[in-house]
């Protein structure tokens, strides 16, 4: 969709060598041009020749690695009125293409004028609309309407990342026998399509996610005690009976506890890296957990707290999973979800397998095997020292 412009304004240029008068638009932008330099005629069946043109700024950010076309017809870029027949409503506009064809010039163009450090960020073209038509005007004269349009994408590993896209273009008005100002519109206007990229990449690049250089990862832990009826792991605060305070349930089970962990995130890009802070909650909820009332005494509780920090290994292990040289830039909030999901399913077994063995804690000897498993773990991942 073409943006509201910011005004309407007509040139008239009395110089011969410009035979008409031209004015500019674009997407964000509203630019009136004057070409004081003829362009070529374009001759009867005979293709426009693109000039080569040096843009007026250098990319600081990107380069432009390819250009594919993506337009719905691919047979011309223009329709014109024959050089020298006056126009009239009898007379059909021909299809003219560009020397070489229209991918080729356009992708010749940008490359010739358009500085190509490949050390940069690489961005791709999708040539949308390149399109030149023309249609009777005011007294035997022709009006002409520049349109271009092209979408940008950031080159990734394997992907390509949507940028921005740009809509925008020129319209003149010529006489019917001289069409020297095609060529200049049609240039032009491919030019304020790149000149708009390199704006935007110049305004975004230090700021946006999607063109971070990379990313740095800081964890906090979450260990405010006790909050609306959750109890968040810390050492210094291990699980009491008091924190059993949902009703006992019927069976064999003496006590039984629901640990679990998860995480929130802030994103920041500073000078184009992505700073990631996490903080890891690892938390058990009082009224979803119970103990009967014969059942309260030390060594029950170790087993249940032992359900706790196994728990808090299993989010530690998490966390080591999540550094930058694990992550994308464009992916890296699928990879933690993905990697979240995974822990998730490993902390439900290795509590599944714990109850097994331990048989809940009646087995004293595989009870005790699992408490120097677990202590071991949580020292070697600094939980404990």
């Amino acid at each position: 969709m073409i943006n509201k412009l910011l005004g309407k304004q007509h040139v008239q240029v009395n110089k011969p060598a410009l035979w008409g008068k031209v004015s500019l638009w674009g997407s964000a932008i509203f630019l009136i041009v004057l070409f004081f330099a003829a362009g070529q005629p374009v001759a009867d069946n005979e293709p426009i020749t693109l000039l080569a043109e040096q843009m007026p700024f250098t990319p600081k950010e990107y380069y432009i690695s390819e250009v594919i076309d993506e337009r719905e017809n691919r047979t011309a870029v223009a329709w014109l009125f024959p050089d020298a027949v006056g126009a009239a409503q009898s007379v059909k506009t021909r299809s003219v293409d560009l020397q070489g064809g229209g991918l080729t010039a356009i992708r010749q163009f940008i490359w010739q004028g358009t500085p190509r450090n490949v050390k940069l960020r690489p961005v791709v073209v999708r040539l949308k609309e390149c399109r030149v038509t023309e249609t009777v005007g005011d007294k035997g004269r022709v009006d002409g309407k520049v349109i271009v349009a092209m979408a940008f994408d950031l080159q990734g590993d394997g992907e390509r990342i949507p940028l921005l896209e740009y809509k925008g273009g020129a319209r003149y008005n010529r006489p019917a026998s001289h069409n020297t100002v095609v060529e200049p519109s049609l240039r032009q206007s491919l030019v304020e399509a790149l000149k708009y990229l390199n704006t935007w990449m110049d305004h975004e690049a230090n700021s946006n996610p999607k063109l971070a250089k990379g990313i740095k990862v800081s964890f906090t832990d979450y260990a405010m005690n006790p909050v609306n009826d959750t109890v968040f792991y810390a050492l210094n605060r291990p699980l009491v009976w008091d924190d059993f305070r949902a009703a006992p349930r019927a069976g064999r089970y003496a006590a039984a506890v629901f640990p679990s962990f998860a995480y929130e995130g802030e994103t920041e890009v500073i000078n184009g890296i992505i700073h990631l802070n996490l903080t890891l909650k690892v938390y058990v909820l009082q009224h979803s957990s119970w103990v009967k009332a014969n059942a309260k005494d030390a060594y029950g509780l170790n087993h249940e707290q032992r359900h706790f920090d196994i728990a808090k290994l299993v989010a530690e292990r998490f966390r080591k999973k999540i550094q930058p040289e694990n992550l994308t830039v464009a992916d890296y909030n699928s990879i933690i979800q993905y990697e979240y999901i995974e822990s998730f399913r490993e902390m439900n077994h290795l509590q599944e397998q714990y109850d097994e063995e331990t048989q809940h804690g009646i087995n004293q000897v595989a009870q005790q095997q699992w408490n120097q498993r677990i202590d071991e773990e949580l020292k070697v991942l600094s939980v404990k020292k």
